[in-house]
């Protein structure tokens, strides 16, 4: 089942600020190469990742969103109490509950803002952004913030070689609000998702149809399961297919697209895609060699790294593509 977004004729809303933040401690491939039986050459030909960061022990997901907004609200010149709703998309929540979303309120100063998480593995960003956007387009609020971070170091099985040179921690964050210029904001998305894929990406134990004991936290509770063949095959498709219809819904063509921002998985996931559009990488944010995979971070801290780079300019159409656990799919595109 898919979901096609479009926004209220008469109201659109635009990002009006990024920021990103990404824990200072790191792993590197030679780190991984004593950890278990792999290589950086091994790593780099396959993922095209050399590092990633690791977020410290008695801290979570509700710290990066906090530090990235704290930039995000810098950058707009918004006090946090201005701030209406706060949307984390995440799977490595704090805890169960509350939500990651309440536990950001808190720590910025949020007081009048409600919120929530959103589950979309890593198109968590996309899905949490689409919330908001209609939040804004109806008119119910003026500026939503929205975060997308993981800690995927929690849940990452470091005896499992074909996993655990992936992921890395981040968070990234942006505020929406409406937009006052004709054409100008997010245009729309395509939502998407293949639940019967469920056993191709998860994690387990956890949850209340598998809870954890005692015995299962004993080897290493809750972590990343993959199917990895399986997996790269769907996102491929599901991202080629997602950034086509969004295209087509908006009479654009592949050409029109200045910047890509793609969920930063895999650099072959990334070549492949750019060969089904017939768009060079030149036009492909990559960042995913220092970070790795952040699952739902990876979109938003690409999006504040293109913005400082000067990458994305006024009047520039930007799109972007995700795949992750559910398995969900999204796509969207952003006319600054």
């Amino acid at each position: 089942m898919s979901l096609t977004v479009r926004p209220i004729v008469g109201r659109r809303a635009k990002i009006t600020a990024l920021g990103a933040y990404v824990p200072p401690d790191t792993i590197t491939n030679q780190d991984l190469e004593k950890m278990v039986e792999t290589s950086d050459q091994w790593i780099m030909e396959r993922t095209g990742i050399k590092t990633r960061h690791k977020l410290a022990a008695g801290l979570g997901v509700s710290d990066m969103c906090t530090e990235a907004a704290k930039k995000v609200l810098a950058m707009r010149g918004i006090a946090a109490s201005e701030i209406e709703c706060i949307l984390v998309g995440t799977v490595t929540p704090d805890m169960m509950f509350p939500s990651t979303a309440c536990l950001v309120q808190h720590k910025i100063g949020a007081t009048g803002a409600w919120g929530f998480d959103v589950s979309g593995g890593c198109s968590g960003f996309v899905f949490a952004l689409q919330a908001g956007v209609k939040l804004i387009e109806s008119g119910a609020h003026k500026k939503v913030l929205v975060c997308g971070a993981d800690a995927n170091t929690r849940m990452t099985d470091y005896t499992d070689r074909t996993t655990c040179v992936l992921f890395g921690d981040g968070g990234g964050a942006a505020v929406i609000g409406p937009s006052n210029r004709p054409g100008v904001g997010i245009l729309g998305a395509k939502l998407g998702a293949y639940g019967e894929g469920v056993d191709l990406l998860y994690m387990s134990p956890g949850g209340s149809s598998n809870p954890i004991t005692p015995e299962t936290a004993a080897n290493g509770g809750p972590t990343v399961k993959m199917k990895g063949k399986e997996v790269f095959k769907l996102a491929v498709r599901a991202m080629d297919e997602a950034a086509r219809d969004i295209l087509e819904q908006h009479h654009f063509t592949a050409d029109h697209i200045a910047l890509v921002i793609p969920h930063q998985a895999n650099l072959r996931i990334i070549e492949a895609i750019s060969q089904y559009l017939e768009l060079p990488m030149e036009r492909f944010f990559v960042n995913l060699d220092r970070y790795g995979n952040t699952s739902a971070a990876s979109i938003p801290i690409a999006l504040d790294e293109a913005r400082r780079a000067g990458r994305i300019k006024p009047g520039d159409l930007t799109l972007l593509v995700a795949f992750g656990a559910g398995l969900t799919y999204a796509s969207a595109l952003i006319r600054w």
